[in-house]
């Protein structure tokens, strides 16, 4: 039973996955503006309905990867040593997330160009990011040591260190790593408020 429920889990991955890919490649191939879910669904290979058991809008297939991101961060946080401070275990999930032998994330530098393009679609990814910033806040508070809402202003001040890094990084030809400009930002933003 455990191997068959695990096929499912693996195939609905997959699945969400070529479909935030599709997502992705229509919207460079064709401007997010003439992107339906239905060319999505196409190109993914399955139905408009089978769409909507993934994803309730287009922008939330071309989001879903960065979403992915952030969640992976809270759980790289979650797994740092409990001696560090936070925002030093905040840059450790940076860090840990992003290893300097992989290659910059060009879907990542994609969707942001989406973003800072598309207000719809710039709307979506602050109303995400505002989810994430409470499961953030959530996951510094079980660390001990902060109130809710010292919590809550650490993980708006790391996830707006992210954007900014990303910011910095669209705005250029992509040749920096995004993790040093990530561990720049933070470091700018210690340096303020520190």
């Amino acid at each position: 039973m455990e191997s068959t429920v695990g096929l499912r889990e693996r195939k609905k991955a997959a699945t969400r996955e070529a479909v935030h890919k599709a997502a992705l490649n229509l919207a460079v191939e064709h401007g997010f503006e003439h992107l339906t879910v239905e060319a999505i669904a196409d190109a993914a290979g399955i139905s408009r309905r089978t769409f909507s058991n993934y994803f309730t809008a287009k922008e939330d297939a071309v989001l879903w990867g960065e979403e992915q991101h952030i969640k992976g961060l809270v759980l790289a946080f979650r797994a740092r040593p409990p001696h560090e401070g936070p925002w030093q275990a905040l840059a450790g999930a940076v860090l840990d997330r992003f290893p300097t032998e992989e290659p910059p994330d060009r879907e990542t530098a994609i969707r942001s160009r989406l973003a800072l393009r598309h207000p719809t679609l710039l709307a979506r990814q602050l109303a995400n990011h505002a989810v994430l910033e409470t499961d953030l806040r959530e996951a510094i508070t079980d660390r001990g040591g902060l109130t809710p809402l010292e919590a809550g202003c650490l993980g708006a001040a790391f996830l707006a260190s992210i954007r900014l890094a990303m910011q910095r990084w669209v705005a250029g030809d992509e040749a920096d790593d995004p993790r040093e400009l990530i561990m720049e930002t933070m470091a700018a933003m210690a340096g303020v408020f520190g």
